[in-house]
């Protein structure tokens, strides 16, 4: 799988998103050690903070499915933005150097960089 192939899952899976309070819609395509590739979307609640954000979202859905390894995640959001701090830390809870591909709405890569630059001493299971 390529990195511009898992970007492009990402910004398919970004248009099914339910976002009808911000319109911001978020896609995610995480690669698992495997090989398969999970894909998530945020869902939004009228109770905002129950709101899903994509890349949890195609966790749970590897999780759920027995993948506990990963490779990289591809996010497609409009301007290419970062994970928030909610899912940095979900996601160091897996896979602390994974790769973060950050891509633009259309799945074009805007930027890379490994979760453990993206959350700088981090607690994870080690600090247990």
């Amino acid at each position: 799988m390529t990195d511009q192939e898992l970007l492009k899952i990402a910004a398919q899976a970004k248009e099914r998103a339910y976002a009808p309070y911000s319109k911001f819609l978020v896609g995610a395509a995480l690669l698992g050690k495997s090989g398969t590739v999970y894909e998530g979307c945020n869902v939004e609640n009228a109770s905002y903070g129950l709101t899903n954000c994509a890349e949890r979202v195609a966790i749970g859905v590897a999780i759920s499915s027995g993948e506990r390894e990963f490779e990289a995640i591809a996010i497609s959001v409009k301007g290419g933005g970062s994970p928030c701090g909610a899912c940095r830390q979900v996601l160091n809870e897996f896979t602390p150097k994974i790769r973060v591909l950050m891509g633009d709405e259309e799945g074009n890569l805007v930027r890379e960089r490994s979760l453990d630059q993206l959350l700088p001493e981090s607690f994870g299971p080690d600090s247990l």
